[in-house]
């Protein structure tokens, strides 16, 4: 019996990178886990070579309302009413700066990083309530804590308002029991950096954190008692400046 046994949980962005790793820490802990992601044959990857009792794969973008609000359905209906949710759906696009940052790119940016945060919580939320517990953790990022160049303007943008939600749920919330953490990493090797500006070596990709460090991270946080919540958590590659 693991940590997590008997609990559900719900993990976006799970076909890849730091989804895919926190997936798989929480079903290796027992937990029954609904990873959720666009692109269907990449959750079937992801989900290939866990115990098909404690895996669920539902494709579903974040950003759109009702289609969230279909999964979570199916999720109750399913496994049960989510006990952990980890909001890890992200992407960004290429070129960044505010100048060059075409409209679309920018909806697309704040529609999966920031709105499909929140359509997911609120959609998880009246189950949590009724329990009176219940874990949210939003994968953010140290652009959340100070606006970069090289994550851009709407990723900054995005993962700044990551940070404001998860105080305010945490302010909100609380007396249901309901615990909320931003973590925020720096530099992760995750197939988002294939859209950098710049090519990114790998010798650099190989000193960055790598997905299960954050996993790690997030099983953490997930794992404390009820009584104690963690608002922000930074964790970042030992060789990064963080100040």
């Amino acid at each position: 019996m693991g940590q997590f046994a008997e609990k559900v949980v719900i993990v976006t962005g799970a076909g890849t990178g730091i989804g895919r790793a926190i997936a798989e820490g929480f079903v290796r802990e027992g937990a029954k886990v609904a990873l959720v992601g666009r692109r269907l044959e990449k959750l079937e990857e992801a989900g290939a070579g866990l115990p098909a009792g404690q895996v669920f794969l539902l494709g579903c973008d974040v950003g759109e309302r009702e289609a969230v609000r279909v999964m979570v359905a199916k999720v109750e209906a399913s496994l049960g009413a989510a006990h952990i949710l980890v909001n890890n759906a992200g992407t960004n696009t290429n070129p960044r700066s505010m100048a060059e940052v075409s409209p679309e790119d920018w909806d697309l940016t704040l529609a999966t990083n920031l709105t499909g945060a929140f359509n997911c919580a609120q959609a998880v939320l009246p189950a949590m309530r009724q329990r009176r517990g219940g874990v949210i953790v939003n994968i953010s990022s140290i652009a959340g804590l100070r606006a970069s160049k090289l994550a851009g303007a709407a990723y900054s943008a995005a993962k700044h308002g990551l940070m404001a939600l998860t105080h305010v749920i945490n302010e909100e919330e609380r007396e249901y029991g309901i615990r909320a953490c931003a973590i925020c990493p720096g530099e992760v090797e995750t197939p988002i950096l294939d859209v950098r500006p710049e090519p990114v070596s790998q010798e650099h990709r190989a000193r960055m954190l790598q997905p299960e460090d954050v996993a790690a991270a997030t099983l953490f946080v997930a794992g404390l008692p009820a009584r104690a919540c963690i608002p922000e958590l930074v964790i970042k590659p030992t060789w990064q400046i963080f100040s």
